[in-house]
């Protein structure tokens, strides 16, 4: 007998797991639990439990002394256990000394999901198969390789043959040896978003960003119920959203309502990327800073750009047809087509895994790029947070967080996964220890620790309207000017008058520098570095 919310059922509480990353600093988890019934689960609730209340998880299928459910899915159902004061005394100091072990290591080790709290993070070692396809790609022989490296024939003969080991050593020769392989991927930011509670977005443009306000729009919203938009060069790149002051009307006193968030796109983060550059700050020192302002993160996309062409979307594609993939998430879906380019999505919010092809979507925006195809975490809320926490609080490098995750969390075969194996306790370790992977998705993986995470700062740009000019305006202008009415064109381009948006964009566009720190650096913007490695001794660019 259960209560849910004031109503008693019939039904016997049995424990069907943890969800993700439920476990919290505050000692509450959040379990799936199922309402069983004559032998059937009727329904299941996802309930907050006290994890001092429950004193340990019982066994998946066991019945789990739980008396009352409240809440709704809106707001979220918790959970009473039935547990005497005794025993929550008795578990109460087990779990405080938990949590000290817990916060020393970091709460990203939450997001891998492990049962073993530990420092070491994870990553498959190159192999024989991974050799020959990077040799492929190259174009090489094996003779080839050998003497462009500086190690023997045999070497590379028996590496390939299996017979030999891979070395950290003979990975950095061939990366010193082939430039071209050490650039072929890398990493990103690809969104930012941040919420601070206690600012406008007029302080955090002055203070957090420390960009000049007037270059920035200001507009009304309802978005997300802000009333006010703060937006770069007018566009919604680089956006702040808050609440505009309104006055009372009893006593005509303007009320300003404090809580604001930012925003920074794909596009967003390449220029607040040169406004870093210019304040000689990297992505990290801005984040410490946003802390100090209490700045919590919302989301943040990392972006895995394949330059090679590495990964082959239809390869992918495929294999999620085929079922030869595992992941931890259940949830996947499928987008897009052969020609236009796929994308797949593992996951759901807060925490997905998105593999598309970036070079076919840019073109049909009709840009280039040289990015091939392009992986992405994209995390959400506290999602975010134990990302931002272990590169923070730790000494890991963001690369190899970000390869570690998506280790963890996917894996591609080349062989078909039996059902029998995804019942498995470890059904990781089983899969990739009985079923041969996928040699480029394993190669990237494995080598990703590798690469860099770049910024690559960008200035604001008319590109959009240039490339619209080109195409949809240019040869209807051209008709005019050999019928003899270019006269008129002219005058009524020197005679318009721009919107406000417009005239922003031509601030944005004609000011090199955007940040109150320019005037008292000296760096040339006219010849910028294209890109900076945040993993720098000093972080502060090449």
């Amino acid at each position: 007998m259960i209560t849910i919310n004031n109503e008693p059922k019939a039904y016997t509480p049995i424990f069907l797991g943890t969800t993700q990353h439920s476990l919290r600093l505050s000692l509450e988890i959040l379990i799936m639990v199922g309402m069983k019934l004559n032998d059937e689960i009727i329904e299941t609730y996802n309930v907050t439990v006290s994890a001092i209340e429950l004193g340990y998880l019982p066994s998946i299928g066991s019945e789990i002394a739980i008396d009352e459910i409240t809440g709704s899915e809106l707001s979220g159902f918790k959970a009473k256990v039935t547990a005497s004061d005794a025993h929550i005394q008795n578990t109460a100091s087990t779990y405080l000394a938990k949590l000290v072990d817990l916060k020393n290591v970091g709460r990203y080790q939450l997001l891998k999901g492990k049962k073993i709290m530990t420092q070491n993070l994870n990553a498959p070692k190159l192999t024989n198969d991974n050799l020959i396809l990077i040799r492929q790609l190259l174009g090489v022989t094996q003779p080839e390789l050998a003497k462009k490296i500086g190690v023997s024939e045999r070497t590379v003969w028996g590496i390939e043959n299996g017979s030999q080991k891979i070395s950290d050593k003979f990975v950095d020769k061939l990366l010193v040896a082939y430039p071209e392989l050490a650039e072929s991927i890398e990493v990103q930011f690809d969104w930012v978003s941040l919420t601070f509670p206690d600012l406008t977005s007029k302080q955090v443009i002055a203070d957090v960003l420390r960009l000049q306000e007037n270059l920035f729009l200001e507009r009304p919203t309802s978005q997300n119920f802000y009333t006010r938009e703060m937006a770069f060069a007018g566009e919604k790149n680089i956006y702040i959203q808050d609440f505009a002051p309104v006055k009372n009307p009893e006593t005509q006193a303007v009320v300003q309502k404090f809580g604001t968030t930012l925003y920074l796109t794909g596009k967003g983060t390449r220029l607040f990327e040169k406004a870093l550059l210019e304040q000689n700050m990297n992505w990290r020192d801005f984040f410490e800073k946003a802390r100090l302002y209490r700045g919590h993160l919302t989301r943040l996309d990392i972006a895995i750009n394949d330059k090679w062409g590495l990964l082959n979307m239809n390869d992918l594609v495929k294999a999620v047809q085929e079922k030869r993939f595992w992941s931890k998430s259940k949830s996947y879906a499928v987008h897009g087509n052969v020609d236009d380019g796929w994308t797949v999505d593992f996951g759901k919010s807060p925490f997905v895994i998105r593999a598309y092809d970036k070079h076919k979507e840019q073109a049909n925006k009709g840009y280039d790029t040289d990015v091939k195809t392009r992986v992405e975490l994209e995390l959400h809320q506290d999602k975010a947070e134990y990302v931002l926490d272990a590169w923070l609080n730790n000494d890991e490098k963001l690369v190899d967080i970000t390869f570690d995750i998506l280790y963890t969390y996917l894996w591609f075969t080349n062989g078909k996964i039996e059902d029998q194996q995804l019942k498995s306790d470890t059904v990781r370790d089983e899969i990739e220890a009985t079923v041969e992977p996928m040699p480029a998705w394993s190669l990237l993986t494995a080598l990703g620790k590798k690469m860099k995470f770049v910024r690559e700062p960008k200035k604001q740009s008319v590109e959009r309207i240039e490339k619209w000019v080109l195409q949809s305006v240019v040869p209807s202008l051209a008709v005019l000017k050999k019928t003899g009415h270019w006269h008129e064109i002219i005058e009524a381009i020197n005679s318009v008058e721009l919107s406000a948006e417009h005239e922003k964009l031509v601030m944005a566009t004609t000011k090199n520098a955007i940040t109150q720190a320019s005037k008292q650096l000296n760096i040339n913007f006219v010849k910028p570095t294209k890109k900076y490695n945040e993993d720098d001794e000093q972080g502060k660019g090449s």
